[in-house]
């Protein structure tokens, strides 16, 4: 049986399930070549999977706008056309149970407790009274178990909006983009945030409860210098003015926005232990604010006695939606059994691009570079010399992070090579960190925690021991945003890193992922025009076993 998710709004996506298996999650930006776009879901559904007159099964996670159902009423109609043929359904569970469905269905735990953080979102519930009705969220707590989910904790908008905060903040004290089409810069704001010092500017958050605000005056940014937050103003003029008078300053401000944040989200979980005890030992998260890999990280410091386990999903933020709703249809309603995965659920959903599309392509841009056959170990003394480069191969993960697949790779042991790549490569601020990939094998020794990481999800200390034999990709406070590589996950990274370890001592790969500010490449054409327009010594198409040069 097929069933497809979808998602019209910012974050556009598709993802089909076949017997409640994800075969292939795709996001629009990958194909425009923009960042978080909205779009007709079910025409780029229609594009990129052949067999979509096949699906038994639809779903759109439920938003203000109905998207598709109103928005694109043709294809509306085509979908249920295709519906009424199969004998299937329409259904648009809550923005917060795809997320919570996401998180809990693709994790291996029979048993969690789901939490969902993001900027806000609709969802229907039943209440005391047996009346349905919808709820603006940005926070909600779950409980998981076997296949079925079921809400714990819903915290009214107006009461706690953490990623509206983020996205508010980003925008108007950083001048940082949020959204289409170049993609919402929080990231950079957390990196700033380990560089700062939190003191100075502590008071300022907390006296105003900025974090406890409005999604009203989220949306509003452009009409209000300041935004009405508990009858007091929060004035975005003035902390900008204050921001761009130094970089220690928007250091520091970002230092005591992380902060406030972090304190809040530990404040909810001790209240959550004490009412829950020891019942959930596991906890799955997904929203767009379980991205601050940061505070995830935290998690653990906190809560070491309390929690066995913390899962992030691959794909957390609203592209996940698509692969959440057909997961909630599959389990929730057609009351199928979970699915255990090997190790952990795949993000490598994006299409496969054989020997054809890769040989056409290098053609196509024949005059530009050169190519020649090279093995796995010439690539590695490529590496070793201190070269930059970019591989490309298998299906592309799905998510804001490459996981290998569509990476930038180069030796961390460099001590320039993070400001090289920042400076050449990604064209971004010189603060900004880069992943260290390691074989999860090797966690034990060159981190404080031995953790499964393997979607980049918990910044985690190095060991002090460590730090001076990987430079490149330790952070200013002696943290990194790891990647654990198996085996299952990735048979030919695992395969490259334990042969990198072999020649150079450690077991760590400098990974970032193949792009130059727009989304990470997708297609063979993508990744030449990138590697073509930026300072990558050279790209490497690992499974045709091919290193393209510049001309």
């Amino acid at each position: 049986m097929k069933i497809a998710g979808l998602c019209s709004s910012h974050d556009c996506s598709f993802a089909v399930l076949e017997n409640g298996i994800p075969v292939i999650h795709a996001e629009l930006e990958r194909y425009i070549r923009k960042k978080e776009p909205e779009g007709d879901s079910f025409q780029f559904l229609k594009e990129r999977y052949p067999d979509y007159k096949n699906i038994k099964h639809f779903s759109h996670f439920l938003d203000w706008d109905h998207k598709v159902k109103f928005s694109y009423p043709g294809s509306y109609k085509e979908m249920n056309e295709i519906i009424k043929k199969n004998n299937g359904d329409f259904w648009e569970p809550g923005h917060h149970e795809s997320h919570a469905a996401n998180a809990f269905f693709s994790s291996n735990y029979d048993k969690a407790l789901i939490v969902t953080i993001d900027g806000g979102g609709l969802d229907s519930w039943t209440n005391e009274q047996g009346a349905l009705v919808l709820q603006d969220t940005a926070f909600t707590i779950w409980a998981g178990e076997n296949n079925k989910i079921k809400p714990l904790q819903v915290v009214k908008l107006e009461n706690l909006n953490i990623g509206g905060a983020w996205q508010r903040i980003t925008k108007k004290v950083f001048g940082l983009s949020n959204g289409y089409p170049k993609g919402n810069q929080a990231g950079t704001v957390m990196a700033m945030a380990c560089m700062g010092d939190p003191k100075k500017f502590k008071g300022f958050f907390t006296n105003h409860q900025f974090l406890n605000s409005h999604y009203y005056y989220a949306n509003r940014l452009e009409s209000f210098s300041g935004d009405e937050i508990g009858g007091e103003y929060f004035n975005f003029q003035l902390l900008e003015k204050i921001a761009f008078e130094s970089e220690k300053n928007r250091f520091d401000i970002a230092s005591a926005l992380q902060e406030e944040t972090e304190r809040i989200v530990r404040a909810i979980f001790e209240k959550t232990f004490k009412t829950y005890g020891t019942e959930y030992r596991n906890f799955c998260f997904s929203g767009g604010v379980v991205l601050n890999s940061v505070l995830m990280g935290k998690l653990y410091d906190w809560f070491d006695k309390q929690i066995d386990n913390l899962y992030v999903c691959p794909v957390p933020y609203d592209s996940g939606l698509s692969i959440g709703s057909a997961q909630y249809i599959w389990h929730q309603v057609l009351d199928n059994p979970r699915i255990t995965w090997e190790d952990n659920a795949t993000p490598y959903l994006g299409e496969l691009y054989g020997d054809k599309i890769v040989d056409e392509t290098i053609i196509k841009y024949a005059d530009k570079i050169t190519v020649k056959k090279i093995t796995d170990n010439g690539v590695l003394d490529l590496l070793a010399d201190g070269d930059i480069v970019s591989v490309f191969g298998g299906r592309s993960e799905s998510g804001r992070r490459a996981l290998g697949n569509r990476s930038i790779l180069a030796d961390p042991r460099c001590p320039n090579m993070k400001d090289k790549i920042n400076e050449k490569v990604k064209h971004r601020q010189w603060f900004r960190p880069f992943a260290p990939s390691i074989l999860r094998e090797d966690v034990s020794e060159w981190f404080v925690r031995d953790i499964d990481s393997p979607y980049m999800s918990f910044v985690i200390k190095f060991k002090k021991e460590v730090q001076s034999r990987v430079p490149a990709v330790v952070h200013h406070d002696g943290t990194a945003r790891l990647q654990t590589v198996t085996k299952n996950d990735n048979e030919w990274y695992h395969k490259f890193l334990t042969k990198w370890k072999e020649k150079s001592g450690v077991p760590i790969l400098l990974n970032t992922s193949f792009n130059d500010r727009e989304p990470i490449v997708e297609t063979p054409e993508d990744a030449i025009k990138c590697f073509l327009g930026t300072d990558i010594d050279s790209l490497y198409f690992f499974e045709q076993g091919l290193l393209v040069a510049k001309a």
